[in-house]
């Protein structure tokens, strides 16, 4: 688990309503839209708990979940990372404060199906749960990893 000044749970909890505005322009070309939806940490969280066992998402598939919910056109990208790590790390704080965690964010893999050495574990931990649930997980040396689908 990664340090941090302010506990992740403190982060995962803020109150913070989720919010609807105009995209950046180059991002809307790229969206097809221009409704972009800045979530919250809360709501990335809570999507990403009804993740089944034996499956995965994209991190584009969890930001067009999000989009769906609130009617946008897409969702920030880089904001949904930021909440995505906030979720991840709050979860496993959790655990080591000996609760159980409910978040299965190793079920969550980039697009490009490679493992992020920023989350908890630095990529061997997420490599090692998907393993367990039956995924194949590709190692090219000590610290990167591929999702085989």
């Amino acid at each position: 688990m990664k340090k941090s000044a302010t506990p992740w749970q403190d982060k995962l909890h803020k109150n913070q309503p989720p919010e609807v505005k105009e995209g950046p322009e180059s991002w809307n070309l790229r969206s097809g839209g221009s409704r972009m939806l800045i979530a919250t940490p809360q709501l990335v969280y809570n999507k990403v708990k009804t993740i089944p066992k034996g499956e995965v998402m994209t991190m584009g598939q969890l930001r067009e979940k999000l989009a769906a919910d609130f009617d946008a056109d897409y969702t920030c990208p880089l904001t949904t990372g930021i909440f995505f790590r906030i979720a991840a790390e709050a979860a496993e704080e959790m655990s080591a404060d000996g609760e159980e965690p409910e978040l299965p964010w190793w079920r969550v893999v980039p697009d490009n199906h490679r493992l992020n050495n920023r989350l908890p574990g630095n990529g061997l931990l997420q490599a090692e749960r998907l393993r367990n649930e039956g995924f194949r997980v590709e190692t090219k040396d000590m610290i990167t990893f591929r999702v085989l689908l």
